[in-house]
């Protein structure tokens, strides 16, 4: 086994990627991202993948949900809850999934050597210094604009979704 064992895990924070993508004015396809980074290394085994997503109620993105599955993503959910913004006088709805996040990657740690975090928060700064005192390699994939500088200077290697367009983007002749 040794040195060349690769085995990977992709955590995307579905929301925070939400507004990259919206703001780069293109979205990626879950496909694309498992077999860009499947094969982006010869010798990588996808060991997992997760995708965490925040709903108005439990049919809400059912399909979209359903397919991630079959892409075979481990999908985790949990219900938006509603805001008041003194400032804007506005209702805002917010699902916060940095914690389960964390939890299922301090969880699943002996299962992996590497980890693609799809994110551009600045809170997963300190478990993702904790994670590289683990050997583990770190890469974080978000946007400019988006990505917390903490974040970036904490992680082994960041790649802006810009840059990796071609590889992931999703192609609208292609079924969800």
């Amino acid at each position: 086994m040794g040195s060349t064992m690769n085995r990977l895990s992709i955590f995307v924070d579905g929301n925070n990627m939400f507004y990259a993508q919206q703001k780069n004015g293109w979205f990626f396809d879950p496909r694309r991202v498992l077999e860009y980074f499947r094969h982006e290394q010869s010798d990588t085994t996808l060991i997992n993948a997760f995708w965490y997503t925040g709903l108005k109620d439990l049919q809400d993105q059912r399909g979209f949900r359903d397919a991630l599955i079959s892409l075979g993503y481990t999908v985790r959910t949990k219900i938006l809850k509603e805001y008041y913004d003194d400032s804007s006088g506005r209702y805002s709805q917010k699902a916060n999934l940095d914690i389960e996040i964390v939890v299922d990657m301090f969880n699943t740690v002996d299962q992996y050597d590497r980890v693609v975090l799809f994110s551009g928060d600045g809170d997963f700064e300190r478990a993702i210094e904790l994670l590289r005192g683990k050997n583990t390699h770190i890469t974080v994939v978000s946007t400019e604009g988006m990505i917390a500088r903490e974040l970036r200077n904490a992680t082994d290697r960041y790649i802006d979704l810009n840059d990796i367009r071609d590889q992931i983007e999703k192609v609208d002749s292609q079924m969800p």
